[in-house]
């Protein structure tokens, strides 16, 4: 029996973005563009390169949240004949381009910083200090419009690290006005400019690796192979499983193929049933195609394939099930 992507789609409870997520992203685009432009103005009007860190990595954020908004979009576009798997890898390239544009703003943030540690100008601390306790604010409450979400999907996951982070470094910012209005100390503000860029930098790296091994359909991160492999030879009428493969189809859904040897005395649907309801609770893998294949000893695909997996060029007597 054979199912198209299509019909699989149909069939199937894929994941789809939680409900009120496009909404979300709407209102946390526009809360925080408002307050890239408020904080870009008084970076300069403060002469504070903390708030223009802050600013920049904000609207890096904005980019970031319109990309991400985008691929919710595409996500709900359904497949057709040209797209069987519609639009949801989109949503890997946006967290893809958000981290590597983040990378690449702090990088420059981070080196204009260390330049001016060796000529620190002063600041107007108040305005710095009063700016960013607004920015914590505004942060604070669009990275609670992402809570909900961030165990399902990376790129929500994303949006709320990122607004969480926005959050904490604002705080810093708060922190830093306050030493200089103490003490004076003029590197403090671009010192706090370095750190923010440095803990961005950090934060970012990881989302950058994970997005760049699902553009090239690497296993998740929280998939491991071996235990996949293991649940489906657990599985009733099951001898063996070869030309395993799992990536990723969106941020959000996974998708797996394999091949398994099975035993003639076990009904194939049976044995199909079983394996989709373990990979879809243990793994919460829904979309599967698994090609079942008759146990033969003679046969020399049973001692080929299990040695190179990926060297599988000829026909075998199949049954398909999505």
């Amino acid at each position: 029996m054979t199912a198209t992507p299509q019909d699989a789609h149909d069939a199937h409870d894929h994941h789809h973005p939680m409900p009120g997520q496009g909404k979300a992203f709407g209102i946390g685009i526009a809360l925080n563009l408002s307050f890239v432009i408020i904080e870009a103005y008084y970076g300069w009007a403060s002469n504070s390169l903390a708030l223009w860190a802050d600013a920049a990595h904000n609207l890096g954020d904005v980019g970031g949240l319109i990309l991400a908004w985008a691929a919710f979009a595409a996500a709900r576009i359904k497949p057709d004949d040209r797209h069987t798997y519609g639009w949801r890898r989109g949503s890997i390239l946006a967290s893809f381009i958000n981290a590597a544009l983040l990378l690449v703003g702090m990088g420059m943030l981070g080196w204009e910083a260390i330049h001016r540690l060796q000529d620190p100008n002063p600041i107007i601390a108040g305005t710095v200090m009063t700016v960013a306790a607004i920015g914590v604010l505004i942060n604070g409450i669009t990275a609670a419009f992402f809570m909900a979400g961030r165990e399902h999907d990376l790129n929500v996951r994303g949006a709320f690290l990122h607004m969480l982070a926005d959050a904490l470094v604002s705080f810093g910012v708060v922190i830093a006005g306050a030493i200089y209005w103490w003490k004076g100390w003029t590197w403090v503000d671009p010192l706090t400019s370095v750190i923010i860029a440095v803990v961005i930098l950090a934060g970012t790296w990881s989302l950058f690796k994970q997005s760049l091994h699902l553009m090239f359909d690497g296993v998740p991160d929280h998939i491991k192979l071996t235990d996949v492999r293991e649940c489906l030879n657990h599985v009733d009428g099951v001898n063996a499983v070869h030309d395993l493969h799992v990536w990723a189809m969106s941020t959000a859904d996974l998708a797996l193929t394999a091949h398994l040897d099975v035993d003639t005395r076990i009904p194939p649907n049976t044995i199909l049933k079983q394996a989709q309801h373990q990979l879809r609770e243990q793994f919460g893998i829904v979309h599967c195609t698994l090609q079942l294949e008759i146990a033969d000893a003679d046969s020399p695909c049973i001692h080929h394939c299990d040695a190179h997996p990926h060297d599988h060029g000829h026909d075998h007597k199949h049954g398909h099930q999505h």
